[in-house]
């Protein structure tokens, strides 16, 4: 029997569709295959990694949000930075302009200056370029006890004013002032100040923040019951004002005090407290937004903690912004879109455990 040969009829694809960086890429792959190993014990235990489950995202949707009563296009807020120095409207306008492109919420740097005089105002009149996304007035809880003290509440409607801000936000202290050589001191509890504050001013937003220290669970659960619009964690382990302070100090206080800036709460220690004041306070709970911040490296942390805490929440970054927004706004622009679009994998892919 004469055997016959046989040749399968040869299929292929379109050659506009040939992947022609394919040697490149599997070369690199050899090369780099010994150096890219994880070691496991290294492992993020906060997740379960479901890569079946869902494709890339196609768009960033999934992100979008009503916070503060305004859209927002993903839940990342730029925390309160700075004001009244050389660098600072350069700054402060990028970050605006920033916010204004990607529809993200924005807080001003301490605004006390501008109680006294307009010399400044420049640094902080960034609202033309927001358009309405969210934006809030900053002073400090010295400011506001003296204020109140007074009974000049319409000087805060003025400065809200004056900036065409949302609102405004009250940083806690006091480790910075007692550390800082020009500190203020306070007289009364915080809580007692703001809580006249929205008391005489009650259509007022507010934001309520500690400014790298964070706060224990006794005062999350006071200021939980407080009608203020939210809370904003400015936790332990991202910018350390009293450790700042203390840098600027001679070294006998420094040396003393070296301690001080280590106490505080973490961001995830307070996620916690949060939830557990829920199971509590129940219907006493009024501030029911939470802006959660300090020591959140990435979006990876950002999901983790947004999606722990059991109140409405989005994360909020300081040191991260002002790295980038100094330097041209292209820099700025891509840092923001690396955040988002990693943001929106990680909601396509991790479910937190």
């Amino acid at each position: 029997m004469t055997k016959q040969k046989f040749m399968a009829n040869s299929v292929l694809l379109p050659s506009e569709n040939h992947d022609s960086n394919a040697e490149n890429r599997k070369s690199d792959h050899i090369n780099l295959a010994f150096l890219s190993a994880i070691d496991s014990n290294f492992k993020d235990t906060r997740f379960e990694y479901e890569p079946l489950l869902s494709g890339h995202p196609k768009s960033n949707d999934l992100l979008h949000l009503k916070f503060l009563d305004k859209n927002m296009n993903a839940p990342l807020w730029v925390s309160s930075m700075t004001g009244g120095t050389a660098h600072a409207r350069t700054i402060n306008l990028n970050l605006a302009r920033m916010c204004g492109e990607y529809k993200l919420g924005m807080g001003l740097g301490s605004c006390r200056q501008l109680l006294y005089d307009d010399t400044f105002l420049t640094d902080f009149a960034v609202r033309k370029y927001m358009g309405n996304q969210p934006l809030y007035a900053n002073l400090g809880i010295a400011q506001c006890e003296q204020l109140v003290a007074d009974k000049k509440y319409e000087v805060i409607r003025a400065l809200i004013s004056k900036l065409e801000a949302d609102g405004l936000i009250i940083h806690i202290n006091p480790l910075q002032e007692w550390l800082q050589p020009e500190g203020d001191r306070y007289f009364r509890a915080p809580i007692d100040t703001i809580s006249e504050i929205c008391d005489h001013l009650p259509n007022l937003k507010i934001i309520v923040k500690e400014v790298g220290q964070g706060m224990g669970p006794r005062s999350i659960s006071a200021l939980l019951q407080l009608p203020i619009d939210a809370l904003d964690f400015a936790a332990l382990g991202g910018t350390n004002f009293a450790a700042l302070e203390l840098m600027r100090s001679e070294n006998l206080y420094s040396e003393t005090y070296q301690m001080i800036p280590k106490l505080g709460h973490t961001a995830s220690e307070m996620v916690d407290y949060v939830n557990t004041s829920m199971d509590y306070l129940g219907d006493k709970i009024l501030c029911r937004q939470i802006i959660i911040s300090g020591g959140i490296k990435d979006f990876v942390d950002g999901y983790y903690l947004i999606s722990k805490c059991r109140l409405p929440s989005i994360y909020g970054h300081a040191s991260p912004f002002l790295k980038h927004a100094t330097d041209d706004y292209e820099k700025l622009q891509q840092f923001v879109e690396l955040q988002i679009n990693g943001l929106a994998l990680v909601h396509h892919m991790l479910k937190v455990i």
